[in-house]
């Protein structure tokens, strides 16, 4: 279903006309909604678009320290710092596609919080020329995948209680106030529809069940052939199993009570051991899947009903079903759960990706050693002493 709340001549008939040639198109995700699909189809496409009036103007699938640095948001935990340099070379790259239309994708535009910040944005982006599109799908989708996310970037705290801080304990910010702040989609919305105005906004319900529906979405939005856009295989961006996810969560346990240093976890953990893990291992029907307890599925449902009614009353224009955002799935019949286990071939990719990440670093002659052997030095100082001389390589590299 498709909901014509702005102009009579988008969509007509159920179709999608396409944006003016010029608009400069701004996907803010926000997460978990289908970026990093969108992101692949539009890279791999970078070549082709040109000769149908579009550019992809990026030279890597995701931009994310431009978008970061725009929004005075941190880097993941570990990683560098990103710079207004940054942003600088993106906002050359979009002024260097001149009169053609333009696509900006980055699901970290969702992060930013404050008016100023978004209007700065849209005007250093064209101002007029800039229309914002947001994707979203039901939150009861969303919550799974977003908590093994911030687990991968760090996060100790397990999935119920996690869910119990997001729905039931005010303010609602603990361990991470970025939760609401993209996925709170009303207000998202309504941030981002005050700089452009409601009739340069469209938001566009992902319907799960109709795989190709996003790409051919954007495909129509931009005037592009049918098909042009195709999914792009990218197994490192496939969501962690639940044992896999406890697992990654106890060493976070370890690695922050231990004292490491962040630098440390991102090269050997995040960038190492997790993205190895995830591009050789395939999970299988028999892995426990993140399950939603009832509780938290219909409060999830509630906000997600709330947020579509508020949606519908801003102006903006609407394509797909609104109603799927508080539809809840039906429950999978269970007779217990069980425990997850990691297999052992999950876990040893898991820790060869982490020894490949650290075999990377070019090795140098150790300061003397102390007049102490190992079996006299503690564990717990064993692994600091380890990680603070791997962040010593790794910045000397």
């Amino acid at each position: 279903m498709e909901t014509d709340c702005t102009r009579d001549d988008l969509p007509v008939n159920g179709v999608t006309a396409p944006l003016p040639a010029g608009t400069r198109l701004l996907h803010i995700g926000p997460h978990k909604t289908g970026t990093t699909s969108v992101q692949g189809a539009l890279f791999a496409a970078k070549d082709l678009l040109p000769e149908h009036g579009v550019v992809f103007p990026a030279h890597s699938r995701h931009p994310m320290e431009a978008v970061l640095a725009a929004c005075a948001r941190p880097a993941m935990m570990g990683d560098t710092a990103p710079t207004e340099k940054h942003w600088a070379r993106l906002l050359e790259q979009v002024r260097a596609t001149g009169g053609k239309t333009s696509v900006i994708s980055s699901e970290f535009f969702a992060d930013t919080e404050d008016d100023d910040t978004i209007a700065r944005i849209v005007e250093q982006l064209g101002g007029e020329r800039v229309h914002v599109l947001v994707t979203l799908r039901p939150l009861v989708r969303i919550m799974p995948s977003q908590w093994q996310q911030y687990v991968q970037n760090g996060l100790r705290m397990g999935y119920e209680d996690w869910l119990t801080h997001m729905l039931r304990k005010a303010p609602y910010e603990q361990p991470n106030p970025s939760f609401w702040r993209r996925h709170r989609h009303d207000r998202l919305v309504e941030r981002w529809g005050r700089a452009v105005g409601a009739q340069r906004v469209t938001v566009v319900v992902v319907d799960d069940r109709d795989r190709g529906g996003l790409m051919r979405t954007f495909e129509r939005l931009l005037g592009l052939p049918e098909n042009l856009l195709q999914p792009v295989p990218d197994t490192a961006n496939r969501s962690l199993t639940l044992a896999e996810t406890e697992m990654l969560r106890n060493l976070n346990k370890e690695f922050r009570g231990n004292g490491l240093p962040d630098e440390l976890y991102s090269r050997l953990v995040r960038n190492g051991a997790v993205m190895h893990m995830k591009n050789t291992c395939s999970p299988s029907p028999e892995d426990v899947k993140i399950l939603t307890p009832e509780w938290a599925v219909r409060a999830a449902a509630g906000i997600g009903a709330e947020a579509a009614r508020r949606i519908g009353e801003l102006g903006v224009r609407v394509v797909g079903d609104p109603g799927l955002l508080s539809a809840v799935p039906e429950a999978p019949a269970l007779d217990g759960i069980p425990a997850p286990r990691i297999s052992p071939e999950v876990a040893a990719q898991a820790l060869y990706g982490a020894l490949a990440a650290a075999a990377e670093v070019p090795g140098r002659h150790s300061s003397p050693a102390k007049a102490r052997t190992v079996h006299q030095t503690s564990s717990k100082e064993l692994m600091r002493v380890l990680g603070h001389r791997c962040l010593k390589k790794l910045r000397r590299r």
